[in-house]
């Protein structure tokens, strides 16, 4: 989540944009520094930014490591122009590409750094989405639904929402969104779009809105956000993206070399809990009296769970709120790379 004086990479779940958004201050960016600068203390470390949006953390991590090379991904032809602005000093120690972050190992071995020294993933919808109304990703804004981040694709969310099958859409709902009233949502959408397409952002969100009882729309804010979120999700392949990403970047991570992840709803953490817990678990058979060396961890955890972002940071920007970071680095070569 980063955001910016207009309302640049605001990183949020549905996507509500409310007036006077926050100037742009990169989400746990100290925290973020701090977890990586170990690994990159090195002579030419490499680092991937997967998720690069207006390139705030790398910005400030390019600016703190004078010999960082930084290879930027993001599949959005917006972000990439306007990071590449923002990035102009250094010029000389970036790779920008676009593309989506599962393209990961291509990435790396185009540029021809196989192997890097750190990775960060700052997950979720970024202001080139966000501050573009006709793009459809805020149910704040009347706009077409839309919500591609690359506009280039094909699936738009006016299409899962009008011809995907009512079993379809519950799922999505459930799982993406987990939104716990999905069959009433995708029943009652399934009714309007048979009188007529549901082709805005706004007329979606009534529709959601009408969907969820009276009593639960009181609280937890816009009602539309779960629907929201998991119609991108899906658009997108979000999920589908960081299951492929997130272990190959920890595959080209060097030994001492470390991986940061900010995610912003419990789907996304869900995932890299479960990658890294992968990752650091000794998976030898129980008992024996000497670790077998194949089966011990590569990775350990530099964060205790999830880390979340302090009051004063919450204070300032208050989109902040949902983040959580966990980080892990790498302790031990694979046995067949030693």
């Amino acid at each position: 989540m980063r955001a910016e004086k207009d309302m640049s990479d605001l990183r949020v779940p549905g996507g509500d944009v409310p007036a006077g958004a926050p100037a742009h201050i990169p989400v746990m960016l100290d925290r973020v520094l701090e977890l990586l600068a170990p690994a990159l203390d090195r002579p030419e470390p490499v680092l991937v930014d997967a998720n690069l949006g207006l390139g705030g953390h790398a910005e400030a991590l390019l600016a703190a490591h004078p010999s960082l090379h930084l290879i930027g991904i993001d599949r959005d032809p917006t972000a990439i122009e306007r990071s590449a602005a923002r990035l102009a000093p250094y010029a000389d120690r970036t790779t920008l590409v676009r593309a989506v972050s599962d393209r990961l190992p291509e990435v790396l071995a185009e540029a021809g750094r196989p192997r890097i020294d750190g990775a960060l993933f700052d997950l979720g919808v970024s202001s080139p989405q966000l501050d573009e109304a006709e793009r459809g990703f805020a149910y704040s804004y009347d706009a077409p639904l839309d919500m591609r981040m690359d506009r280039d694709e094909e699936l738009t969310a006016e299409i899962v929402v009008n011809t995907y099958p009512v079993g379809e859409l519950i799922r999505i709902l459930r799982d993406y969104g987990e939104e716990r009233f999905a069959p009433r949502v995708a029943h009652l959408i399934a009714k309007e779009r048979g009188k007529e397409a549901i082709t805005s952002t706004k007329r979606l969100a009534e529709i959601v809105r009408t969907a969820i009882p009276a009593a639960t729309r009181r609280t937890g804010g816009n009602p539309a956000k779960r629907t929201f979120q998991a119609l991108r999700i899906e658009v997108n392949a979000e999920l589908t993206a960081l299951e492929r990403a997130l272990p190959a970047a920890l595959d080209a991570l060097t030994l001492g070399g470390r991986a940061v992840v900010l995610a912003y709803h419990s789907l996304e953490d869900r995932m890299t809990k479960q990658v890294f817990t992968a990752r650091t678990r000794d998976t030898g058979p129980p008992g024996l009296p000497v670790p077998l060396p194949a089966h011990q961890p590569r990775f350990a955890h530099v964060t205790r769970g999830a880390e979340l972002p302090g009051e004063e940071e919450v204070a300032r920007n208050p989109r902040a709120a949902s983040a959580r970071c966990r980080a892990v680095e790498r302790i031990r070569e694979a046995v067949d790379e030693e």
